[in-house]
């Protein structure tokens, strides 16, 4: 399961927002696609935790929008993770209409339960 940090700049309008709580689920499930864990396009809560925040003033980034996705290493992410934070990154960008995306992709060791 991934989980999905969002980082926003003030002034980035609520739509924009809900767009992108609706986008982020399935692009980021497909960031994250892998044969020990394949994606079959059927989401289940749990499956993708996405987190926002708006960006304080202390924050010094100059992008829009900051995507940070964490989820459990496998050899098989790994192996391409850069080609797939750009996939994600692009995705993005696309449908917010900006191309002030940061994308970080972090694949730890990692375990994970749920109840």
């Amino acid at each position: 399961m991934p989980i999905v940090d969002v980082t926003y700049a003030r002034g980035i309008e609520d739509q924009t927002l809900r767009t992108l709580a609706q986008l982020l689920p399935h692009e980021v499930s497909l960031a994250v696609e892998c044969p020990e864990e394949p994606y079959d396009l059927d989401l289940q809560p749990g499956d993708v935790e996405v987190r926002f925040r708006e960006r304080s003033s202390l924050d010094p980034s100059g992008l829009d929008v900051v995507v940070e996705v964490r989820s459990t290493w496998v050899e098989s992410r790994a192996v391409d993770r850069q080609a797939r934070a750009e996939r994600l990154r692009v995705a993005v960008s696309d449908a917010l209409g900006t191309a002030s995306v940061g994308v970080f992709l972090t694949l730890p060791v990692a375990g994970w339960a749920q109840g």
